[in-house]
Parts: C-alpha cells; sequence; structure tokens
C-alpha cells in the first residue's frame, strides 16, 4: 500500500511538471487571437498581445514569458485563482525578461486650468496617493507640511497637492501643454490573493497608484526575484493579512509612502534587496506583521549599480536600507531623480542581481523548489 502511495505521489508530481507551459507575451508584435505558445509567429501560433489575454489561457504551473520590446506594458496583472498557482514541482512563474509594467497615464492638455501667475491645476479623478511625472519620471514635488492650510510658493516644475487638485508651476513662457505630463491612471501593478508558489522575476513595475506590487491576503510561497518598483502612490511591496512574500536581489524606492509596507499578520523577508529611504520610510509596519532583513549573499557587486569594494565586510554586503544624505522635510520640495531612468543614476540591478536571477530561474526551469516557506 505504502508503494502504490509513492508511485501515486510521483505520478502526479511528474504530471504536473509536464503540463507546465511556456506562455508568450509581447506588446508589440503579439495577437490575443493566437495562442501564446511560441514566442514567434508561425501559422495560428504565436504571443498573445495582453497580459489579461495570457493569463486568461494560463493553467497551475505554467510559465508567462514577457518580451522586452521597450514598450511598456500598460495594464494590471491580478493573480487570484487556482490556475494562476504553482506547486513544489513547478511554480506559477512571470518571468518579465526585463519589461516594464507601468501605470501612468498622460494629463490630457485640456484638463489643466490657470490658478495664478504660471502655476497651473488640474484635479485627478482619483486623488489619494496621486504624484506627478515628468517625462516619465517623478517631478519635485513640494509636500505640505499637517498644519499647512495654503498654497506654498512653488519653483519651476515643481508640483504641490492640495485640496484635491495638482498644482503644477511651469518655466517663463511655457505652458503645460509644452511638457510631457503624467500622473497615476492605474490602481496596482501586481494583486496576489490566496494564490500559492508564485514567483515573479526580471520586472519593473512602476507608477501605479496606490502600490506596485501587493499581496493582499492567503498569499504563500510566493517570491519576487530581481524586481524593481518604483514611483508609486503608496509602497512599492505590499502585504497584507497572513501573505508570506519573500524579496530576492530586488530594488525598491522612490515611492509615495513607504518602500515596503506590511499589514496585518503578513510576514516578509528580504534578501540581497535594496530598499531606498529616499522618499520615505524603507519599511512601515501595522499591526502584528514582521519583516525580516537578512544577510546578503556575497558577491562582487551588490544589487544596484555601483560596484562593491573589493574588501567589503559582510555588513556592507547586507540588504541596504539607504538614506538621503539631506533628507527633505514636509515643507521642503523632494527630488525623487535618484531612481529615474533618465536620471544620473539609472534604476535596475547590477551584474550580482542579474546572475542571482538567472540562477534562480534555472532551479525554476529544473523544477527545483527556490521559494521559502
Amino acid at each position: 500500500m505504502r508503494h502504490c502511495g509513492l508511485v501515486l505521489i510521483g505520478t502526479l508530481l511528474m504530471a504536473a511538471n509536464v503540463r507546465a507551459a511556456d506562455l508568450f507575451v509581447d506588446n508589440v508584435a503579439g495577437d490575443d487571437l493566437r495562442d501564446g505558445a511560441r514566442a514567434e509567429s508561425t501559422g495560428g501560433s504565436g504571443p498573445v498581445r495582453t497580459l489579461k489575454r495570457a493569463l486568461e489561457l494560463a493553467h497551475a504551473g505554467d510559465h508567462l514569458r514577457l518580451a522586452n520590446r521597450g514598450v511598456p506594458y500598460r495594464e494590471p496583472i491580478s493573480l487570484s485563482a487556482a490556475h494562476h498557482c504553482g506547486n513544489d514541482v513547478s511554480p506559477f512563474v512571470i518571468d518579465g525578461q526585463g519589461a516594464t509594467l507601468d501605470g501612468l497615464t498622460p494629463v490630457s492638455h485640456d484638463a489643466w486650468e490657470p490658478y495664478r501667475g504660471a502655476v497651473f491645476r488640474f484635479r485627478p479623478a482619483k486623488k489619494t496617493y496621486q504624484q506627478l511625472f515628468l517625462d516619465g519620471k517623478p517631478a519635485a514635488q513640494r509636500k505640505l507640511a499637517s498644519t499647512d492650510r495654503a498654497l506654498p510658493a512653488l519653483g519651476p516644475l515643481e508640483w504641490c497637492r492640495h485640496d484635491g487638485f495638482i498644482y503644477f508651476r511651469v518655466e517663463e513662457h511655457k505652458l503645460p501643454e509644452n511638457y510631457e505630463l503624467s500622473y497615476h491612471g492605474l490602481q496596482t501593478g501586481i494583486t496576489l490573493y490566496h494564490v500559492h508558489d508564485v514567483v515573479i522575476a526580471d520586472l519593473i513595475v512602476q507608477g501605479f497608484r496606490i502600490d506596485g506590487i501587493n499581496a493582499h491576503d492567503g498569499v504563500r510561497h510566493c517570491e519576487l526575484i530581481g524586481v524593481t518598483s518604483r514611483g508609486n502612490g503608496r509602497s512599492g511591496v505590499a502585504a497584507g493579512g497572513s501573505s508570506r512574500l519573500r524579496l530576492d536581489g530586488c530594488l525598491i524606492g522612490d515611492n509615495g509612502e513607504a518602500q515596503l509596507r506590511a499589514e496585518g499578520l503578513a510576514t516578509v523577508t528580504v534578501d540581497d534587496s535594496e530598499l531606498v529611504d529616499n522618499t520615505a520610510p524603507a519599511v512601515v509596519h501595522k499591526g502584528q506583521s514582521q519583516v525580516e532583513v537578512r544577510q546578503a549573499r556575497t558577491s562582487d557587486e551588490p544589487a544596484g549599480d555601483e560596484p562593491a569594494p573589493e574588501d567589503a565586510s559582510d555588513s556592507e554586503r547586507r540588504p541596504k536600507t539607504r538614506p538621503t544624505a539631506n533628507r527633505p522635510n514636509e515643507s521642503h520640495p523632494t527630488n525623487h531623480s535618484a531612481l529615474c531612468p533618465r536620471a544620473g543614476r539609472h534604476v535596475g540591478y547590477g551584474a550580482a542581481a542579474k546572475e542571482l536571477i538567472a540562477e534562480r530561474m534555472a532551479a525554476v526551469k529544473l523544477g527545483q523548489r527556490v521559494i521559502a516557506s
């Protein structure tokens, strides 16, 4: 009887491994009428165009491969069903391959109205946690103190959120329509709800009004590998309820209220990652949640772009929460450029994190369990 049971378990595991398939998504060359079975179009087979269609076609343990064409995917992802889960043998994988998931929406030129002098304003439909972006990166914000009632003086290209409006000061002889201005149009980049054995890897998530990634409740055996989450209104990564989440080789920064937010009974483990404390606290705790920041793995470079010194000690290689040298107070403008793709420092991940992604994803392909329990 015991032998039969072991054979049955082995058969089920083999079936799960065989059932797992690759689904290809290409937001430039794809077509939702195709089956998603190939990266290139051949006859009626080829990549689908949208993430929504890929998730409709997906089964438990499948791997979604996103083509990185340099054009952001502008749609949210929601994993909340049994066919969006994995198992010990084959986790459900979203492999971004360096692509970007973007929640920004352009500000319509006719949405702006003159306010005073060079200051213009518009009222977004969703007001909470809103930010203004200039040329695809967060613009310099002048935050109000809790006691402020009047609009503060804005410098050129500064903005402020006040009484439900976003105020923006233009440069001399210019109008808002002379700039590429955008704001948070989509709510949450990736929502996880009662799913398990999920890997999200090599993906940039940015520009969402609430959270870049939200493990809402009941999430277990979920791992983010080499993910960058930046420029989101509330937090880069949030975990709530009884969720258990692990960050490995990630870069989280430039978010509005917290880089990592944990609440309820959630447990988050952070390995070999940077939580950049430049615009908000690195970690915000609510309820009885727990966040464990563990020692980074030894490597030639940290997860960021700057090489580590050759004699760097173990303490220098730990997952970092990096404060800004002169952190602005609430009544002074905040410059978000440190994490912006077109600013001086490109936000991505260095060679060590890229090697980490390759190592972890190779393990996934071999059917090895890489997700912490």
